[in-house]
């Protein structure tokens, strides 16, 4: 099990997709969102990476169904779900690290991952959900083994990104990007310290200078053998797949390049560049960027 941490426009989706072009594993997007957007029909997506709804998603509805307990429908299931992680926010996740709320999420995820194995075949599932909270409570699912990679890219051009709405995922001030940035990088730390053997902590600008190496080593930490996806040219060949939300990236296909959005080093206004570095402040030297940029 592969959970990604961090904050969202970071690349997630990206590096998801690129490490399911490896045979034996499976990227499943955002898991976190599959009862709200899904079932319930109340998030901000709620069509598959593979273009269906989710229900009608032959991989996601079987899934639901293995998942759903007895005498619960689906939509009743997702409304369980959806208010039991409630206690597994963000902010809870060193909390979770401590002592896990016991309410019914702890067991749908574990369930979840087994009938996501059951269904793929794939011995690494890839969970690109971000919530730090969730990844806290993985090593306390019987049966499964978790490893973590947070992710980080410069919240400047995070906050850029979030100034732009794609599609579904919609405008963010650069003061709460980056609040947000602040928070989740904080609690994946927290993740990453508890876990220091079977963590490591990615820049999205060493992912997109040499991405067959930073892959290489993602692979290497999940202790998955398969042939690395990225050619020598930084390139990778995506097929289909099967993601729950995320980056709208996640709908291409075909021989992909990938490297860096830098439009936000012109483009970012001063006083959003400004909110965003004196906000990040504490934490960009630790994840080496510097006040300028």
């Amino acid at each position: 099990m592969l959970y990604i941490t961090g904050w969202c426009r970071s690349g997630s989706t990206m590096l998801g997709n690129t490490l399911a072009e490896t045979p034996g594993v499976v990227h499943v997007g955002e898991l976190r969102f599959l009862w709200r957007n899904g079932v319930l029909g109340t998030g901000s997506n709620g069509r598959c990476g593979c273009g269906a709804n989710h229900r009608e998603c032959p991989f996601w509805s079987e899934v639901l169904e293995e998942v759903r307990p007895p005498g619960r429908t689906l939509g009743e299931h997702a409304a369980d779900v959806v208010a039991w992680q409630e206690a597994y926010r963000t902010r809870h996740t060193w909390k979770v690290l401590r002592d896990p709320p016991r309410n019914g999420w702890p067991g749908t995820l574990a369930a979840a991952y087994r009938a996501i194995a059951r269904v793929s075949g794939a011995e690494v599932i890839v969970d690109s959900s971000k919530f730090a909270s969730d990844a806290a409570l993985l090593s306390a699912l019987p049966g499964i083994e978790g490893r973590y990679v947070h992710l980080v890219r410069d919240p400047r051009a995070v906050a850029w990104s979030w100034l732009r709405p794609k599609d579904y995922t919609g405008y963010r001030s650069a003061l709460n990007s980056t609040l947000h940035w602040t928070g989740f990088n904080l609690a994946a730390e927290a993740v990453g310290r508890a876990h220091p053997a079977d963590a490591l902590r990615v820049r999205y600008e060493a992912l997109v200078r040499d991405p067959r190496a930073v892959v290489g080593r993602i692979l290497a930490l999940a202790g998955h053998a398969g042939p690395n996806p990225v050619a020598a040219d930084g390139t990778v060949e995506l097929g289909g797949n099967h993601t729950v939300t995320g980056n709208p990236n996640r709908f291409g296909r075909g021989r992909t390049v990938i490297a860096e959005d830098r439009g936000w080093h012109g483009a970012l206004p001063r006083r959003q560049r400004s909110a965003a570095t004196l906000l990040a402040l504490p934490l960009l030297r630790r994840y080496g960027y510097g006040r300028r940029a």
